[in-house]
C-alpha cells in the first residue's frame, strides 16, 4: 500500500508545460507554474522540510558537504537556509530528483540533461530581512548560461511576507560577476547598470505554485513584514557536462581537492542525473 501511495503522489505533480511557458522562460529567464503540487503534496513536502531543518540545527549543509554553521549576521536574518536536504530526507529526495521534473527542466532550458546541484530550504522568518538582488550561478562550482532553479511555495508567498521578484531578460545581460546577499539591496545594479533600466516583476504564489529561473536571472525577495514564516523549497540544477570552475561552494573537502579546473562534474553520488534526454549525452 505504501508503494502505491508513493506512485500516486508522484503522478499527481503537474509537470506538463505549455509552449507559451517555454517561450516565456527563454525570453524572460523565469516563468511561473501554477499548481505544481497538490495540497497533499504541499503538506507532505512542507512537513519533511520543517522537520529536517529543525533536525539540522545550525548546520547549514547536510550529507557531508562543506561544514558551515548558521550565525547571527545580516545574511542569517534574511532567511533560514538549509541545503542538500535530499541527502538525508527521502521525501525531499523524492520530489527534488523526480524524473518528470527533470524533463520539465530540459524542455525549459533546451538542454539534453541536468544533474542536481543542491536543494535548499529557504524560510523567511517573521520580520526577516529582504533578499538583495543577486544572481545564482556565479556562486556555484561551475559556470553555465543554462543552469536552472525551481522555487516551490509551501505556504502562500505574498508581497507582505517576501515573495519573489525577477528582472526579466537579465540572463542575457549577466556575466559571472556577482554580489553577496547583504544589506545593500541594489548593489548588483552597480555591476550591471543596464539592469536598473528594466522594471522588476513581482511574482506572488499560492502554496503549491512554483517558479523556474535561469541561474543568471537577477532576482530577490522582499522582507517578511508578517508574524508568520514564509516557507519555500528550492533546488538548483546543473547541465550535464558542466565543468569545475575552481570554486568550492558546498563541495565535500575530499571531492573538492580531487578536482582539476575544467574537469567535468560527473559525481553520481553528489550530483545525480535527473534528466538525460539523449543516451549519448556526456555524463
Amino acid at each position: 500500500m505504501k508503494a502505491i501511495l508513493f506512485m500516486l503522489i508522484l503522478l499527481s505533480m503537474k509537470t506538463t508545460l505549455t509552449s507559451e511557458q517555454i517561450a516565456s522562460y527563454q525570453q524572460d529567464g523565469f516563468v511561473l507554474h501554477r499548481g505544481f503540487l497538490s495540497a497533499e503534496e504541499v503538506a507532505e513536502l512542507k512537513e519533511a522540510v520543517v522537520m529536517t531543518v529543525a533536525a539540522m540545527g545550525k548546520k547549514t549543509v547536510a550529507g557531508g558537504g562543506v561544514d558551515m554553521q548558521a550565525g547571527d549576521s545580516y545574511y542569517d536574518k534574511v532567511f533560514t537556509q538549509r541545503l542538500n536536504l535530499w541527502r538525508i530526507n527521502d521525501t525531499a529526495k523524492k520530489f527534488m530528483l523526480n524524473s518528470d521534473l527533470g524533463r520539465m527542466l530540459c524542455r525549459l532550458a533546451g538542454v539534453e540533461g541536468f544533474r542536481v546541484w543542491h536543494d535548499q530550504a529557504l524560510i523567511k522568518e517573521p520580520y526577516g530581512n529582504p533578499t538583495a538582488w543577486h544572481l545564482d550561478n556565479p556562486y556555484w562550482s561551475f559556470y553555465s548560461k543554462d543552469s536552472i532553479s525551481i522555487w516551490i511555495a509551501l505556504e502562500d508567498a505574498t508581497p507582505e511576507n517576501g515573495c519573489m521578484y525577477f528582472v526579466p531578460g537579465t540572463q542575457r545581460l549577466a556575466t559571472f560577476d556577482n554580489v553577496g546577499i547583504g544589506n545593500d539591496l541594489g548593489e548588483l545594479f552597480r555591476i550591471y547598470p543596464k539592469m536598473r533600466e528594466i522594471d522588476p516583476i513581482c511574482v506572488p504564489m499560492k502554496a503549491g505554485d512554483c517558479s523556474f529561473h535561469n541561474g543568471l536571472t537577477a532576482h530577490g525577495a522582499g522582507a517578511n513584514m508578517t508574524r508568520k514564516r514564509r516557507i519555500a523549497m528550492t533546488c538548483a540544477y546543473m547541465p550535464v557536462g558542466s565543468t569545475f570552475n575552481g570554486q568550492r561552494n558546498i563541495l565535500p573537502e575530499a571531492y573538492f581537492k580531487s578536482l582539476q579546473h575544467g574537469e567535468v562534474l560527473a559525481n553520481d553520488d553528489w550530483n545525480p542525473v535527473v534528466c538525460l534526454q539523449n543516451a549519448m549525452a556526456r555524463a
